[in-house]
């Protein structure tokens, strides 16, 4: 692989979780490197027979596996006549079960039927419903619909618990079992139970899945208190050139008043959020730090040093429980350094990244391989940032249209 590549899709972050919106996954937290990535015909590849014992763990000993399998074979009896299984069933089985052991949601094993269905999606099915979920306490846990998405429409939330799709509970499904019962064709409908904050009863939403065309950035100027706004939507690899062009905009606006929106912003591309922070920060600074665990040298991205900004720059960053990943690296690094003040709710805590690699032709592991560092050492994963300022925002305010946090950001810089 070139330099050129390597630098285009150097590393992708996931809030992750998924985007159902599209299928169920958008951007999923690879990182860099050739080993690290998914691209069309570039997805890594372990050539290991399964009957291979040649990397089996020295201190690992399989017998107890092999007298299971073996009981299994010599006594089971088939209560439905109608279903097999095959040895291949069983070792599928095994794997799943092993990786399920690691509780890790983001950790997961792809049978080949599964495999093909997420290899394609990431290359871009774009019709669903248009959110991104997440698991949060164990529980199935809408991170933010997209806006104007047949989910925004139906009235789903952030924060919204989904305890059952189409009458299936979904106490332990991992997100992709889940993304794969809520995904579909345009046109047809998904059911959702959910359990809101504040709300008494469950609620029943019926979602009619479209094709999803995702928003990047908006920009507007508040001319009566000169207050610059940018809303990002997502990282995504046109965002940071986007981000630019909405900078230009404010420094022609003459205002020095920057309200940074990241409310329901689910991550995406680590380098568009660490392009953005290089705008407000000096060269060499670190903007996240990417911890691998078990001794290994840690990774850190540092400013690029545009840093085109004085100190007379007044910012606030809105955030919420739908600001994930990507979001909260650049709302952490730049209130860290104290360029900006965070305003909202507590985010959501998504900063993990997963590699994708294929273990045979026909089945894969999505498997978490490090975590995200604020500058200050601080774990993105254990429960998400808090804001500075929290201002919270009722079933009530939403209806009537009242948004809290934006008074609150306008209050602060006017």
């Amino acid at each position: 692989m070139n330099n050129t590549n390597t630098s285009q899709y150097k590393k992708i972050v996931v809030s992750i979780a998924l985007f159902v919106a599209f299928i169920g996954v958008f951007y999923i937290g690879f990182s860099s490197g050739k080993a690290h990535m998914v691209e069309a015909g570039k997805i890594q590849t372990i050539n290991a027979s399964l009957n291979s014992t040649k990397d089996k763990p020295e201190d690992v000993d399989f017998a107890l596996f092999w007298k299971a399998w073996n009981t299994v074979n010599e006594k089971f009896v088939r209560t439905k006549v109608a279903s097999t299984t095959t040895d291949k069933d069983k070792v599928y089985g095994a794997i799943k079960g092993m990786v399920e052991s690691v509780n890790d949601p983001y950790t997961v094993f792809f049978p080949p039927a599964e495999a093909t269905s997420f290899e394609s999606e990431i290359e871009g099915n774009f019709e669903g419903v248009g959110m991104e979920m997440g698991i949060k306490n164990e529980i199935l846990t809408v991170i933010t619909p997209l806006k104007g998405s047949p989910a925004e429409k139906a009235g789903i939330r952030p924060g919204d618990k989904v305890i059952q799709i189409e009458g299936k509970i979904t106490t332990d499904y991992s997100i992709d079992q889940a993304v794969k019962l809520i995904r579909g064709k345009k046109g047809t409908a998904v059911t959702l139970l959910i359990v809101r904050e504040g709300v008494e009863k469950p609620i029943e939403i019926k979602i009619v899945r479209d094709t999803i065309n995702l928003p990047t950035i908006d920009t507007k100027l508040d001319t009566k208190n000169n207050i610059f706004t940018i809303k990002l939507y997502t990282f995504s690899a046109q965002s940071a050139s986007l981000f630019r062009n909405a900078l230009r905009e404010f420094v022609d606006s003459k205002s020095n008043k920057l309200i940074l929106d990241l409310r329901g912003n689910p991550g995406g591309f680590l380098d568009a959020a660490v392009d953005m922070a290089s705008w407000f920060l000096p060269p060499g600074k670190t903007v996240v730090m990417e911890d691998y665990g078990n001794g290994k040298t840690q990774v850190v991205e540092r400013s690029k040093g545009y840093n085109i900004f004085n100190e007379n720059l007044r910012m606030v960053i809105l955030i919420d429980g739908g600001s994930a990943s990507a979001s909260e690296i650049l709302a952490g690094a730049l209130s860290e350094y104290g360029k900006a003040k965070r305003v909202g709710t507590k985010r959501f805590g998504k900063g993990s990244v997963q590699e994708y690699i294929k273990l045979n032709s026909e089945t894969a592991l999505k498997v978490t391989v490090a975590r995200w560092l604020t500058p200050n050492g601080k774990s993105i994963s254990e429960g998400g940032l808090i804001p500075d300022v929290e201002v919270k925002l009722t079933a009530e305010d939403v209806a009537a249209g009242r948004d809290l946090q934006m008074n609150k950001a306008i209050e602060l810089l006017r």
